[in-house]
């Protein structure tokens, strides 16, 4: 049963998100119990982010993401409107992983024809996002930092970036990104279909 508190405070993109997580598992004709073998999440968390009844986190739509070949940017973009060429700042969806303090502004979301994309992404102070996979393996990335450190770790090398550092990557394994603080990390994700 959802709480008084994420009743409230349940964004419409969740909501949306939910009905195209269903639609997408319908589509391929899976049961909640094929997926969950599939994506390693449970039947039951899997039926609450497709019922809105949680906002799904960053590492659960990564896995789905996995499972049905989508960056999370496609993903995202596909419960907003037709992406247009010149997106304002005001236009530029925003989501929010509260479970770990993750906030993520698609800048520049999937396009038709186009391989790359521009994600802002946030970290406060302390948080730690791991990946188990890519969603998509040989994903090329660009992780430029602009204010803060960012502790990023692919294929068990561990890197330190600080503001005006780019690691360069193709990720093919499990990925991390932690901000050791002691100020929130603000850096730009430029991702590029391989």
């Amino acid at each position: 049963m959802r709480s008084e508190e994420t009743a409230t405070t349940l964004d419409p993109v969740d909501i949306r998100l939910g009905a195209r997580l269903a639609e997408l598992r319908a589509q391929h004709g899976w049961s909640l119990g094929e997926l969950a073998e599939r994506s390693g999440v449970s039947r039951s968390t899997l039926s609450r982010a497709e019922r809105a009844e949680i906002s799904p986190t960053a590492a659960l739509l990564n896995r789905l993401c996995g499972v049905y070949g989508r960056t999370m940017s496609q993903l995202l973009s596909e419960v907003e409107a037709a992406p247009a060429l010149l997106i304002r700042a005001a236009e530029q969806p925003v989501w929010e992983d509260r479970a770990s303090g993750f906030v993520r502004r698609s800048v520049s979301p999937p396009h038709t024809g186009l391989r790359g994309e521009l994600v802002e992404g946030r970290l406060r102070a302390g948080a730690d996002l791991a990946y188990d996979r890519p969603p998509v393996p040989g994903l090329e990335q660009h992780i430029w930092v602009l204010e803060g450190a960012l502790q990023v770790t692919a294929q068990d090398v561990e890197h330190d970036l600080g503001a005006g550092d780019c690691l360069r990557l193709r990720v093919w394994g499990p990925t991390r990104f932690r901000c050791p603080g002691p100020e929130d990390v603000r850096y730009v994700l430029a991702v590029v279909l391989p």
